[in-house]
């Protein structure tokens, strides 16, 4: 009997234990959310003060009070004056300590790099452009990169502070190894350690993630039409063509990372026209800026367009540029050219709009130096294909973003995003930065050195 009683007295302690286990992880979660959800709403609200922040996260007014002090005392949020009054004491403003620590954004696009440092709140303070030929293989280009995000780090004296990095490419990214998978026009950089190579050098957490991504992510943090829709599809028509979709204010990348990958869709109109990817008919291969360039040699070697021949004559060449140009100037053949470009992309944008039914439709890229020629084109053929519900409540502009700047910022706020996220928070805030802890960013912990 005394062993039975002992054996039932042990289980039952041990369950006791467990449950006190299961209730202390319990709270920390919560906890960890509920400083992540805090934080947040600081980050992407300007004058956020503690009664709207009760109101804004769905918490109880001591619960965030007690999770604005431990941010306070952790270093990541401070007071910005006094808000207005509504009849009793003004209450305090607050504002993330962007000053405490930098991020890095890398944009790799085809042809050119740019690299910018910014403060925690996003503020990008230093930006550096180069041409580079993606093509040269990532050793090349990402050295150009480290000698670029050094140049900026040295000028403003704070190597040791960097927070996080965040990385675009323009091809298919795997997002939980940080690697691209197979990119049409990345030779030599299918499946490079892309992430993790950068993160290693700056002692770092870093993600990667593709440029169209990046391009969505932007207009989702500087546009507050973007911010307010919730529900985006932001395409993007350069010299390739790509969607990002927002899901309720959250990126949506698919299981595996290629969702919106649309420039390599077959359409009826594709016919046997080669693609960059290997396939034919591809609506990039008849849409996208290679086969503007190529159509407009055509014209100009035909002479149907007298403004792209002249051009072709003095450069010797034509580029998608160009045929926006000579359709500035009132070429007939160029004007069409672009028409049918922007019915194309007009069509598929028609279907994702059936599909995926957004508020808010961006487009952004190189399309919108000839948006007085392709945006009537291409609202004429969504409302006239899409389903009347689809489009009921559908804004469609263009992006307001510098094309040179999209992409940094986007690479900026991925890094921002993914670090003060609840899961990556937890990992860090006991040291007071993620400085010097680039295995953070793996879902991995067994990836953590010893």
């Amino acid at each position: 009997m005394r062993t039975g009683a002992t054996f039932a007295y042990s289980r039952q302690k041990f369950r006791m234990v467990g449950q006190a286990q299961h209730e202390e992880k319990r709270v920390s979660t919560e906890r960890i959310e509920g400083l992540a959800a805090v934080l947040t709403a600081v980050r992407n609200s300007e004058g956020m003060t503690q009664p709207r922040l009760t109101q804004h996260v769905g918490l109880g007014r001591s619960v965030v009070a007690q999770r604005v002090a431990e941010l306070e005392s952790a270093g990541l949020i401070t007071d910005d004056g006094y808000g207005p009054s509504t009849g009793g004491r003004a209450p305090r403003r607050l504002r993330i300590r962007a000053e405490a620590g930098y991020v890095v954004g890398v944009d790799i696009t085809a042809q050119r790099l740019v690299v910018g440092v910014a403060d925690l709140a996003g503020t990008l303070l230093a930006q550096l452009e180069e041409v580079v030929d993606v093509a040269d293989g990532p050793d090349a280009v990402l050295t150009t990169a480290e000698r670029l995000i050094d140049d900026h780090l040295e000028s403003i004296g704070r190597i040791a502070r960097v927070w996080a990095i965040g990385i675009g490419v323009p091809g298919p990214v795997e997002f939980r190894t940080g690697q691209p998978v197979a990119p049409p026009i990345m030779p030599g950089w299918d499946r490079y350690p892309v992430r993790d190579r950068l993160a290693q050098r700056y002692g770092a957490p870093a993600w990667l993630d593709n440029d169209v991504n990046l391009l969505a992510l932007a207009e989702l943090r500087t546009n507050p039409a973007a911010s307010a829709a919730r529900n985006m599809l932001y395409m993007r028509a350069d010299v390739g063509v790509g969607a990002g979709l927002v899901v309720k204010g959250e990126l949506y990348r698919g299981a595996n990372g290629s969702a919106g990958d649309i420039g390599h869709v077959a359409i009826p109109e594709g016919g046997d026209a080669i693609c960059r990817c290997g396939n034919t008919g591809c609506l990039e291969a008849v849409a996208g800026g290679a086969a503007l360039a190529r159509e407009g040699r055509m014209l100009a070697d035909t002479r149907q367009s007298p403004a792209l021949a002249a051009t072709l004559a003095e450069t010797g060449t034509v580029r998608p540029l160009d045929v926006t140009l000579a359709a500035e100037k009132g070429d007939p053949a160029a004007r069409a050219l672009l028409q049918r470009s922007a019915h194309l992309l007009g069509g598929m944008l028609a279907t994702l709009v059936s599909f995926y039914n957004p508020n808010l439709l961006v487009i952004g890229g190189g399309i919108v130096r000839a948006r007085a020629h392709v945006l009537a084109a291409i609202r004429e053929a969504i409302y006239r294909r899409s389903l009347p519900l689809a489009t009921q409540d559908l804004r469609i502009e263009m992006s307001s973003l510098p094309d040179d700047l999209g992409g940094v910022t986007g690479a900026v706020h991925l890094a921002l995003d993914e670090v003060f996220s609840p899961g990556r928070l937890a990992r860090w805030l006991d040291a007071g930065s993620p400085a010097g802890q680039p295995y953070i960013a793996t879902d991995d912990m067994l990836e953590r050195p010893a």
